[in-house]
């Protein structure tokens, strides 16, 4: 098949719309299940990039959840600890393949901006992931295959309407790609740029050069997240996936400060505070999710204040003061740090290491590369220049 229709483009009022192959070829991709729209393809063919390369660089399963084409999470299939299962609402004598593994991590890593999702696994679907992405609030998946059972779970989600998208694992685009705007067409070649330790992580310029093989695991999927995600974007990542994504910012600063808060959220749902909290049983959980961003956020009282708490919880919970939070946090270490373009001024290294952040992997060519050198000398980080701008549009 050489084009789908498709219900209408980014908004109902822009009509016609369709996707199609302009060499005349068949689509690369099947409609097993549902009815994709434009935001969905885009998401889709976005997503399965960048777990395709997460699993060619890193050597095992990956996967992503996609917002409004930029990754709200990225991961790979590594096991959970009991810990992560409490955080991510996997009850304990659950089965997990480790591609279960890597979308309840993709998924884990910002569960509000996860809500409504679209998954993209690098590899063939099976039973246990379906069964994770059953019970989750998402509009669809893409994917290189799917084991019956599993297509048959998935195919049940939203009364029949799921949408599920399969992709031929050995397809190749066209070296040059086109993309449309204000009717003026642009043209530029595809970025094929490989990112993996040898490629990216050999120019090491601050002072500490000592980074772990796991650090440079988790560089790498920093690096090959922003790939795919709408600049100007920064990823803060740890123990195989990403914690904090921050993306679209016109700020580098803002960006920083945006993933660096997310990462900051993803640590404090560790604290037995958090973990222990004393939910009602007919509290789903979308509601526990936002009720914890709330709770561990500035506005506590909106979820356990004296007229509200009722709603939510069995008990009315104590609040998680700022001093609480402060040192948990001060204790974090270990955290990975990636950014799509140069760090203008060393005020990016101050808040990445709030968060923890002991290894840094940017393009550099700032006329203040210096001070941001200097500024991760002050605090013993690790930083390589891997040379090479990763912009999305």
């Amino acid at each position: 098949m050489n084009e789908l229709a498709l219900k209408y483009g980014c908004n109902p009022n822009q009509k016609p719309s369709r996707i199609y192959m302009e060499d005349g070829s068949d689509l690369p991709v099947t409609v097993l299940n549902g009815k994709p729209g434009y935001i969905n393809f885009l998401d889709a063919l976005n997503s399965i990039q960048l777990v395709k390369e997460l699993k060619t660089a890193c050597g095992l399963p990956a996967a992503a959840s996609f917002k409004h084409v930029s990754p709200a999470g990225a991961a790979l299939g590594l096991p959970l600890t009991e810990v992560e299962r409490k955080m991510y609402h996997i009850a304990p004598e659950v089965e997990l393949s480790p591609l279960a593994c890597a979308y309840a991590r993709a998924r884990g890593a910002d569960r509000m901006s996860s809500f409504g999702d679209w998954i993209a696994l690098s590899d063939i679907c099976d039973v246990p992931t379906a069964k994770l992405i059953q019970h989750e609030v998402s509009d669809g998946i893409i994917a290189p295959g799917y084991e019956p059972e599993a297509l048959a779970i998935l195919s049940g989600k939203k009364k029949g309407n799921y949408n599920v998208v399969a992709i031929d694992p050995n397809y190749k685009p066209a070296p040059i790609e086109h993309k449309q705007v204000y009717g003026i067409t642009f043209e530029q070649g595809r970025n094929e740029l490989e990112i993996n330790a040898d490629t990216m992580l050999t120019n090491w310029v601050t002072e500490n050069k000592d980074v772990t093989d796991e650090q440079k695991r988790d560089l790498v999927i920093a690096l090959i997240t922003l790939k795919y995600t709408q600049s100007n974007s920064v990823c803060y990542t740890y123990h195989g996936q990403t914690i904090g994504v921050g993306a679209g910012q016109q700020s580098r600063i803002h960006c920083t400060r945006l993933a660096g808060q997310k990462a900051d959220n993803w640590q404090l749902r560790h604290m037995d505070k958090v973990l222990n909290l004393p939910f009602r049983d007919d509290v789903a959980k979308p509601n526990r999710d936002n009720a914890i961003d709330v709770y561990i956020g500035d506005t506590p009282e909106d979820v356990i204040g004296d007229d509200v708490w009722a709603e939510t919880f069995t008990e009315q919970p104590a609040p998680l003061t700022a001093e609480e939070k402060k040192e948990y946090l001060s204790k974090v270490t270990g955290v990975c740090l990636g950014s799509d373009a140069f760090f203008p001024f060393g005020d990016n290294i101050e808040r990445a290491r709030r968060s923890g952040v002991t290894a840094i992997v940017q393009p550099g060519g700032s006329i203040r590369d210096q001070q941001v050198i200097d500024t991760c000398n002050k605090y013993g980080i690790a930083m390589a220049f891997c040379g090479l701008r990763l912009f999305h549009h």
